[in-house]
């Protein structure tokens, strides 16, 4: 649905216009932008991340408003080591509250970055992070109640690369900007200045706001070079709402390694893959061939009910998502292991409690308003919930037992929700009644819940009432709506 605003800024482009703009992003002029890294390692020092607007240019000759952390647009990457104590320092120089939520993160909920834990504006929260996990790609995003969409849509997200050695030891790609390439992935609605618009319609927040380019690392249809032989791709989806359905336009095979706690068993060979907002999955992708090749992303067909409204607007450029070519001058690695990382199935003998949560993405009666940074909410504003109830601050709603495990089955009412929950990392028991596939049998802190999902829950960390761990839907307009909860762990 376009809201007037983007139907005027649609309407203004004529159509040579919009010939030259398929065309220019056809030509994947721009190259792909790596996010500065940060290594933490074996640091005592704190960490600077200064959340601040900016400009930048999605396109090239382009300049807009955006906002990053210590950057532009997003931020950096910041390697850290299993075992270390990150201290972090973060700046807050924006025109609103925030959070920093450090999604992935097994940390004490103090720390976790939820919405009890707000930064004013101009204040700093100096938070010390224990790492203790598993190698794994991780990200920080904000989490402000209610403000999460529009904050992350104005560009603020950045990656936390834990490290305990194991990747070196399996011998994977890990040259940094070479043959280890984050990608950031999100869409946006681009008004004819270049700028991204965010003013969701009502229907647009029951769906999930999405729009009809993608960008990656923060531009649009980005060129990587990359060396003749095996490279590590870091695929984060920090989208709003869509979900990528991706998949190389030569069909080639590729292998997941990793899913959002870290290493899979053994790579798992697939030829297109499913990534929801707030997974990550990293893959392996053979270019010894020399071939050029492009990324491409199928439709998102994911919407509230059959026939209630259309899918999510087609993408531009048939889904033409980043182009890679050969650059036969940089090192190559040439295998993929054969196994990467045991992963230990959980116990569901000793599961301690089980708990049902629904998904309500359509709460008839709900209460309108009450949603202060969220302009474009209107009456929606609290029509979401979990089990009939939406989001309150000072409500309780799971009261959990430290070093316990759970069962959770999480059923949706009427779509695809990405389920979040903070603080653990979870092992995936059934998907719509079925194991699951192989590359969702790793750890994880985000599952896609299209039916209905089983999953266990370690919970190893502290988490008092006065800063309880949050579990939610990662749809962020659905987050901003209500479709959240929050649990003690005692």
């Amino acid at each position: 649905m376009l809201t007037r605003r983007r139907f005027l800024a649609a309407s203004a482009l004529s159509g040579a216009a919009i010939l030259a703009r398929f065309e220019a992003q056809a030509r994947f002029a721009m190259p792909l932008p790596v996010p500065q890294l940060v290594d933490a390692r074996g640091s005592e020092a704190s960490i600077p991340l200064v959340l601040a607007k900016s400009t930048h240019a999605y396109r090239q000759g382009q300049s807009v408003s955006a906002m990053g952390y210590s950057a532009p647009v997003l931020g950096p990457a910041v390697r850290v080591a299993r075992g270390q104590r990150v201290a972090m320092a973060v700046e807050n120089r924006s025109e609103r509250l925030t959070t920093v939520h450090w999604h992935g993160l097994i940390i004490p909920s103090a720390e976790d970055g939820g919405p009890h834990n707000a930064i004013p504006r101009g204040g700093t929260w100096k938070p010390m992070l224990p790492i203790d996990q598993p190698e794994a790609t991780a990200w920080f995003h904000p989490h402000p109640h209610g403000d999460t969409a529009p904050q992350v849509y104005s560009g603020a997200a950045g990656l936390l690369l834990i490290e305990d050695g194991s990747g070196e030891q399996l011998g994977l790609p890990r040259t940094y900007g070479i043959d280890d390439l984050p990608l950031i992935l999100q869409d946006r609605w681009f008004d004819r200045s270049g700028a991204p618009v965010y003013d969701p319609s009502p229907m647009e927040i029951m769906a999930g706001f999405r729009g009809d380019t993608v960008i990656v690392n923060g531009v649009v249809s980005p060129l990587a070079q990359v060396p003749a032989g095996v490279v590590r791709l870091r695929l984060l989806n920090a989208a709003n709402a869509r979900i990528f359905d991706l998949r190389f336009s030569d069909r080639r095979a590729f292998h997941v390694i990793a899913s959002d706690g870290g290493y899979l068993s053994a790579p798992v060979a697939v030829r297109r893959l499913l990534i929801a907002p707030g997974e990550r999955y990293e893959v392996l992708v053979d270019f010894s061939d020399g071939a050029e090749v492009v990324l491409e992303s199928g439709l998102d067909d994911n919407r509230p009910m059959m026939g209630m409204m259309g899918a999510a607007p087609p993408l531009i450029d048939g889904g033409r998502v980043m182009k890679f070519a050969i650059d036969r001058s940089k090192p190559a690695t040439a295998s993929i292991p054969k196994s990467l990382v045991p992963v230990s199935r959980l116990d569901d003998g000793r599961i301690a409690a089980r708990r049902q949560f629904l998904l309500n993405d359509m709460m008839m009666g709900g209460v309108g308003g009450g949603m202060g940074g969220m302009g474009g909410m209107g009456g929606m504003g609290r029509m979401m919930g979990i089990n009939g109830r939406p989001f309150d601050m000072e409500r309780i709603d799971v009261e959990t037992r430290l070093g316990t495990l759970e069962l959770w089955h999480i059923v949706s009412q009427s779509m695809a929700h990405p389920f979040h929950v903070h603080g653990t990392q979870f092992q995936i028991l059934t998907l719509d009644g079925r194991t699951p596939p192989a590359h969702q049998q790793g750890w994880k802190d985000t599952v896609l819940v299209t039916r209905e999902a089983q999953i266990i829950v370690p919970l190893t960390q502290p988490a008092p009432r006065s800063h309880p761990f949050m579990y939610h839907c990662h749809i962020l307009e659905h987050e901003d709506a209500g479709m959240m909860g929050q649990f003690t762990c005692a």
